[in-house]
């Protein structure tokens, strides 16, 4: 009884945070070698509407500017592209964000050679600097996609709120990590097929499936409390694999971004996974945990008797639903 209050509350928080979920997304920041001693420079910042973030790209006093910035506004991100020239190919300069201090958000560059070699980078408020190396190693792209890996997978709040539904639906442990397993192995399957290219989906189809992957839960969750039964209810983890395919998917798009290193293509993608399900696993326990402490509180009773648990999942996902098909059906006919 006392998981439903604990996964109400933390549905009730993801829910409260849906529609902001992605005012913390990444800026973006792209030097792509073309010759010898010059760079063609991307540099992507959050807008919201005409606004955007106050970031702006410190180079090394020694670069070049060879064209001014072309300033684009596209959808939520505003862009800027120049080229420079810096001798010596830039190795061991120091190249930093102004005015990322002061916000929430992090910057993530990808630094890509003429030999292939790629360096990726997660500023953040506390380090919003780096110096480019001539040879990044392996260790260090592991740390730097897992810790994406992790982000993408806690700020995804729809991808969390399903998680939620699942725990919310199983009440054994056994069968519990038998159906997050079964997610887990479905989502790294389409999660390495979209990244190599194998399969394609497009956005917003996708992102509406995985908002009726929420909604589907809600009813459910309802009918196993009434004491009904349904194949999601007697094998949940058959559902999750279903679900976890298009899932891993929409992980996939969090590595869209910024690229996998060419020469390092399995080892990125490993950990990038890793760090997708370490922020998983981490908020499974997070749920089990609370319920575990909760044993003292008397709310059981009243959240199970007005289905909370039950309505917060299935009204995000509705939400979310009706959000994803709207913007699918209006570029249809744009």
């Amino acid at each position: 009884m006392i998981r439903p209050v604990v996964c109400a509350l933390v549905a009730l928080c993801l829910a409260a945070t849906f529609a902001r979920a992605h005012e913390t997304r990444p800026a973006y920041l792209e030097l792509r070698q073309t010759s010898p001693d010059t760079y063609d420079v991307l540099w992507k910042v959050p807008a919201n509407g005409d606004l955007r973030l106050g970031l702006d790209v410190i180079l090394p006093d020694t670069c070049e500017t060879l064209t001014d910035p072309r300033p684009t506004l596209v959808g939520d991100a505003f862009t800027e592209r120049w080229s420079v020239r810096e001798p010596g190919a830039m190795i061991g300069r120091t190249i930093r964000v102004q005015g990322l201090e002061a916000t929430l958000t992090d910057v993530l560059v990808r630094v890509t050679r003429l030999d292939g070699m790629t360096q990726v980078v997660r500023l953040t408020p506390a380090s919003p600097a780096f110096v480019v190396e001539a040879s990044p190693s392996r260790w260090q792209v592991a740390l730097t996609y897992f810790q994406l890996g992790v982000q993408h997978i806690l700020l995804g709040v729809d991808h969390l709120l399903f998680v939620l539904g699942l725990v919310l639906l199983v009440d054994r442990r056994w069968m519990l990590l038998k159906t997050v397993t079964a997610f887990t192995v479905a989502h790294s399957i389409t999660l390495a097929l979209s990244t190599l290219a194998v399969i394609h989906v497009p956005g917003p189809p996708l992102n509406a499936a995985i908002a009726l992957s929420i909604l589907f839960l809600g009813p459910e969750i309802e009918r196993k409390r009434r004491g009904g039964t349904s194949l999601s209810i007697r094998h949940p983890w058959i559902v999750a694999f279903a679900f976890g395919l298009l899932h891993g998917v929409g992980f996939a798009s969090g590595l869209s971004l910024v690229g996998v290193p060419h020469v390092e293509v399995p080892f990125a993608l490993l950990f990038f996974n890793l760090g997708v399900e370490a922020g998983q696993v981490a908020f499974v326990l997070l749920c089990l945990a609370c319920a575990a402490a909760a044993h003292t509180l008397d709310l059981a009773r009243l959240v199970t008797r007005w289905r909370i648990p039950a309505y917060v999942v299935g009204t995000a996902g509705a939400f979310w639903t009706i959000q994803t098909l709207a913007m699918l059906f209006a570029k249809g006919t744009a």
